[in-house]
């Protein structure tokens, strides 16, 4: 950083900026951690060092290119109709409120709507991106990737039936410039469509066709943006979703034929499933890829996953 030529090549200096920023915060955070040591006389004191060390112990485990940086969160609706659909909505909600708890910051930038009925006029989400900016939000959130199950007495039920829905959530990384020269994706496979953004109904739906989708021809990868107010800012963030899932595709060698890709695609459906959700005839959530299992349903779907993400990221 101190050589005379650092920022000639912008893009590169402040990447390495950040990166250099990150690591110090990390070292003041340890500094502080061993400061605290000194001074743990009390019970309270030893049980909030502990927490804080844990803490440091699961970003121990995150060493990979992109886990230190920021995520692209989303959600589609699977199996269950209306009910699916609220589901997506309902995960949405629960991975804010996640995030707001490490004090990341979520912006959703692209949000589909089903359609409206059952209790209070509630709308479900067909399909969701979210933005997650912060320090490892990648590396924290990205084994949430898979099918999520949840079991309840359908709020769209007349006769209060039991009902099983699906969501998919995927995380991808948010991916910088200059590692989206390395995917060497050509113009002309970039397909690029406006559209007026959808939204609940009323007022709020947009008249004019600033919401952007762009497709990845050769692959038949597809990313929006309706959030931004310009059609160019849609367009920018758009193709930052899609060179992120591309880069998930090729990083897990599936450079493949176009059959094979869409074939290995997993259904938001039965038997496909990372962890279940029980609110009826019990309450549980259990975690298949770990074993870790809880009773306390309601704290989890309002943001408390930290159980679960410790448990994933040291598998």
């Amino acid at each position: 950083m101190k050589e005379p030529d650092f920022w000639q090549e912008k893009e590169k200096a402040i990447r390495i900026s950040q990166e250099f920023n990150q690591l110090s915060e990390e070292i003041t955070d340890f500094d502080l951690l061993e400061i605290e040591l000194g001074e743990t006389d009390n019970q309270q004191k030893i049980e909030d060092f502990e927490k804080k060390l844990k803490e440091k112990e699961v970003l121990a485990f995150l060493s990979g290119k992109y886990d230190r940086g920021n995520a692209i969160l989303s959600i589609f609706s699977g199996a269950g109709g209306q009910d699916a659909q609220d589901w997506a909505t309902i995960l949405l909600r629960t991975y804010e409120r996640y995030c707001q708890k490490k004090g990341f910051k979520t912006k959703i930038f692209h949000q589909s709507f089903g359609e409206g009925g059952g209790p209070e006029g509630r709308i479900g989400t067909k399909q969701a991106s979210m933005e997650v900016r912060g320090r490892f939000a990648f590396g924290l959130l990205k084994k949430e990737t898979g099918v999520h199950r949840l079991v309840r007495i359908s709020p769209f039920s007349a006769k209060k039936l039991r009902h099983t829905s699906f969501a998919l959530v995927e995380v991808v990384p948010e991916i910088a410039k200059m590692d989206e020269a390395d995917l060497k994706v050509k113009p002309e496979d970039i397909k690029t469509e406006s559209y007026k953004a959808s939204g609940p109904g009323g007022q709020y739906v947009n008249k004019r066709e600033t919401a952007v989708r762009v497709i990845h021809v050769p692959t038949g990868l597809v990313a929006s943006s309706q959030s931004e107010r310009s059609q160019a800012q849609n367009k920018k963030k758009a193709l930052e979703l899609l060179y992120a899932r591309l880069y998930q595709l090729y990083s897990q060698h599936q450079k493949t034929e176009i059959s094979k890709i869409k074939g290995e695609r997993v259904s938001p459906s039965w038997g496909n499933q990372i962890r279940n959700y029980v609110l009826q005839p019990y309450k549980l959530v259990k975690d298949l890829k770990t074993g870790l299992e809880t009773t306390k349903v309601e704290e989890v779907l309002d943001g408390d996953l930290e159980a679960f993400v410790e448990a994933e990221i040291k598998v």
